[in-house]
């Protein structure tokens, strides 16, 4: 079996990427779109594109080892099994999980992060109090409201100064987590204000004072986070992490929950079905350890091999690598945008703490209309509330638009999306 290894240094490198050969890896990025133009893909904290080795690994495992896990007694389903696993275990050794089986497969970070929050709430009432952000994705936002409309619960949240990071000195002098606060849940880096937030020190305050003096739970949504830099959940403090593949160089339909091992198995099934399952009786179930416990039905088993793929692929560019291309193609990103008439940044405008996606109105120009112009250039941006909306409220406009960078993205990437804001400007100025 042969693999396209890329074209950087082993893990915990440092050295600048050499992004040209690197791309050579990703077969869409060469694409010529209608026009003959070149694609400028600058949409990756959306989804990013799939080297080669990930597709290569899909389409290796529907040919050669296809097959239902934990079911068949068969040899091709006794390798499907294998590989399921052996990426499991590659998801842990990359998040520094201290076992496996904390490792929840799931079929994106939506749905980890509905698991947490039905699991984690089953026993809160009136009286209790769940803390998230200003700044949150829906995905992290509208589980903890319905679990609030559920059970009683009271949601409360951090507010954001004028500058996109989080109020933490109004937050302490109000006392926003406390000791009727039961789970605080918050993203690792904004997807819409690329803001990276002091997850340690948060996770920290949360442990010493939430819930009665027994410490609150905390849910980190690091889907914007781990794909960028590299992440060690024990260092973080974080009880539960979710994140998801396709933002990571791996496919869609399939997403991670990483808990404590401990947690995971005092809390309840999420969904039912086959596989979850201890003994089934007519008179009541008894169900599985954790992680199957919380992965009924037929699992995304092609696409837990080809993330398990991305982050071998990442792993041999290095993560410090790659979080030090992020920092230096973002820095340019923001003194090049400076100079565009009329353009506004969305959040941080320093590169200070800070991820790759930036959101920004253009003057009095419509988001959709600054990326259909754009995409007349072969610049793919998003236009949006990018499911922040809250967000955007905050700071009192109704949508953005975002680029957003990853480790292919270069500074002549850059400079097309300028002298196309610049041509946009001038285009709706006259």
């Amino acid at each position: 079996m042969t693999t396209t290894s890329p074209s950087r240094p082993r893990t915990g490198s440092a050295e600048p990427l050499d992004v040209a050969r690197l791309r050579a890896d990703f077969p869409l990025l060469s694409r010529r779109l209608p026009g003959d133009v070149p694609l400028v893909y600058l949409d990756s904290a959306n989804t990013s594109q799939k080297p080669q080795v990930v597709i290569d690994a899909i389409a290796r495992h529907y040919r050669e080892h296809n097959a239902n896990v934990a079911r068949a007694m068969h040899t091709v389903g006794a390798e499907a099994t294998a590989a399921y696993e052996d990426a499991r275990a590659t998801v842990a050794g990359f998040i520094g999980a201290a076992r496996a089986d904390e490792v929840v497969f799931t079929k994106n970070a939506s749905e980890a992060l509905n698991l947490a929050a039905y699991t984690l709430t089953t026993g809160l009432g009136p009286g209790d109090e769940i803390v998230v952000t200003e700044m949150e994705h829906h995905s992290n936002l509208v589980p903890w409201q319905l679990a609030c409309e559920r059970t009683g619960a009271r949601l409360r949240w951090f507010g954001l100064t004028d500058d996109g990071r989080l109020d933490l000195a109004a937050a302490r002098r109000d006392g926003l987590v406390n000791e009727h606060t039961r789970v605080v849940s918050l993203a690792h880096v904004s997807n819409s204000l690329g803001t990276v937030n002091p997850v340690a020190d948060i996770a920290a305050w949360a442990h010493a004072v939430g819930s009665r003096g027994a410490g609150a739970t905390v849910v980190v949504d690091a889907s914007q986070a781990v794909p960028q830099m590299p992440v060690d959940v024990a260092s973080l403090g974080a009880d539960l992490l979710a994140f998801t593949g396709h933002k990571l160089l791996g496919p869609t339909g399939v997403g991670v929950l990483w808990g404590r091992f401990d947690l995971l198995a005092a809390l309840p099934p999420f969904l039912g079905g086959g596989e979850m399952i201890e003994i089934v009786r007519m008179s009541g179930s008894t169900f599985a350890p954790p992680p199957h416990r919380f992965e009924a039905g037929t699992p995304p088993i092609a696409q837990a091999v080809g993330l398990a793929a991305a982050i071998g692929y990442l792993q041999q560019v290095g993560m410090t690598a790659v979080a030090e291309h992020e920092r230096q193609i973002t820095g340019y990103a923001l003194t090049a945008l400076a100079e565009v008439p009329g353009l506004t940044v969305l959040g941080p405008t320093d590169n200070i703490d800070r991820g790759g996606a930036v959101s920004f109105s253009l003057a009095d120009v419509h988001p959709h209309d600054v990326a259909q112009m754009l995409d007349g250039r072969g610049i793919a941006v998003r236009a949006g509330h990018h499911c922040a909306r809250p967000v955007h409220e905050r700071f009192g406009i109704q949508s953005t638009t975002r680029a957003s960078f990853y480790l292919y993205t270069t500074t002549s990437e850059v400079d097309a999306l300028v002298d196309g804001l610049l041509a946009t400007e001038r285009f709706f100025a006259r």
